[in-house]
């Protein structure tokens, strides 16, 4: 290969290595709540933000005063703020009617639910979601949240349960 064409592929690479960096770490966010409550910090870190524990609320857009409260892992540190730290897939969900509950759009009535809530929890492979059911027999929604992964989900889950007057 000629010494120019060698030092135009080796340009070419790097300006796409530094543009599939820049479009990582504008993608690396962690999981946006539609609003944070608080939280409390449970590791120190000398550099970059702490490991914490957050709760955010997320308000079910189909079914008005229905909201879900997650508490869950944030990894802090410098790979955390940077948003390339992969959080751990443990939380706790506590949905309930903040009000009088009023169904505004179709209810996936199916066994497989309908995802109401999805956020991404590390760079790349990882994401949280909240998944609605709806239980007929009982007339209850229940909200599972669950981790998802490209590779392999996680077995950690936690479901809540809101009770339909309808």
């Amino acid at each position: 290969m000629p010494p120019r064409h060698h030092s135009i592929v080796h340009a070419t690479i790097v300006a796409l290595s530094a543009i599939l960096f820049v479009l990582l770490l504008s993608s690396a966010r962690p999981a946006l709540a539609q609003e944070r409550v608080g939280a409390v910090s449970t590791t120190f870190r000398l550099i970059g933000p702490n490991d914490k524990v957050v709760v955010d609320r997320y308000d079910d857009p189909k079914v008005e005063n229905a909201a879900c409260y997650v508490s869950r892992a944030e990894t802090g540190g410098i790979s955390g703020a940077v948003g390339l730290a992969e959080d751990p897939s443990r939380f706790a969900i506590a949905c309930r009617a903040v009000g009088p509950l009023k169904v505004v759009g179709k209810i996936d009535e199916s066994e497989d639910g309908e995802t109401v809530f999805s956020a991404r929890t590390s760079a790349i492979f990882k994401s949280m979601q909240v998944t609605r059911f709806f239980d007929k027999t009982k007339n209850v929604l229940v909200y599972l949240v669950t981790s998802t992964k490209v590779v392999e989900g996680s077995p950690f889950n936690s479901i809540s349960v809101v009770p339909l007057n309808r």
